[in-house]
């Protein structure tokens, strides 16, 4: 496994992969992130994962400072998982001084996490738009716990016909449902076991589509009074949107994408399911 830190290395690297698969990430692996490599692994000659906590997708009161790191960890475990190179620049490689340009996404940014954290998608259609100029890769793999991030990637790679197939996985998740994240780890012992709530809500409202519910608001309340139930704390939202466009039909058809973001104690959680 090699490592780089420059984009002139990196790009020298690159050179001697044909077919190259790639994992973004911000680090601090957690077996979803590994399970995104050994994929990509397993599906192209050889696979890069980047390493950057990016800034500009961080709003001025989010926990930029506090975002768990452990650089050493994530080579340790990149390495056993089979990443051929590794891309771990600092902050003014990828922003050097003088940088100005910026992405924004409409339409299926602009709403749940578009709202609640404005200039998010421009930090990660930018920093994403910059890895993939780096990396050039023909596959990149997402997981689907960040539904609508995916959906943001998939919107500025088609228009603006970036050459690389987005791969969307499984959301990954512990054995009581709480989806896996970096964040999870400052967790209080008391929210940890109060995280669950997410999944059980998601899985009650797929429960009452299955059997025939389809008005969003019902589905909604179906949520939230489970979030409620488990004590968890500020609710951001609750929501059922079409997975196509992102937008809140007052009634479902075939299909909907539930998505869910909750805040406890200063911790951001969020999660999806399918209907």
């Amino acid at each position: 496994m090699q490592v780089f830190s420059t984009v002139e290395d990196f790009r020298k690297a690159r050179t001697g992969f044909a077919d190259l698969g790639f994992v973004p990430t911000m680090g601090f692996m957690h077996e979803g992130h590994l399970s995104l490599v050994r994929r990509a692994k397993a599906e192209n000659g050889a696979v890069a994962v980047s390493i950057f906590v990016n800034p500009t997708q961080f709003g001025p009161t989010e926990d930029l400072s506090s975002y768990p790191r452990d650089l050493e960890r994530d080579l340790e475990l990149l390495r056993e998982a089979g990443a051929d190179l590794v891309f771990t620049p600092d902050v003014d490689v990828l922003y050097p001084q003088g940088f100005v340009t910026k992405i924004d996404v409409a339409g299926v940014a602009a709403e749940m996490e578009g709202r609640s954290r404005p200039g998010h998608f421009s930090g990660v259609a930018t920093v994403v738009t910059k890895l993939f100029n780096i990396v050039q890769p023909q596959h990149a793999y997402f997981g689907q716990k960040d539904a609508q991030q995916c959906a943001v990637v998939q919107r500025f790679v088609r228009d603006l016909d970036i050459p690389v197939r987005i791969v969307v996985c499984e959301t990954s998740r512990e054995e009581d449902g709480l989806a896996r994240s970096s964040r999870n780890v400052r967790l209080s012992a008391e929210d940890r076991l109060r995280a669950p709530g997410l999944y059980r809500a998601l899985t009650k409202a797929a429960e009452a589509f299955q059997a025939g519910e389809r008005r969003t608001s019902v589905l909604e309340q179906i949520m939230t009074e489970e979030l409620h139930a488990a004590g968890l704390g500020v609710v951001d939202y609750a929501t059922v949107v079409s997975p196509d466009t992102f937008l809140r039909p007052d009634i479902l058809s075939e299909k909907g994408l539930a998505l869910l973001a909750v805040k406890c104690s200063g911790v951001r959680l969020i999660d999806n399911m399918l209907l």
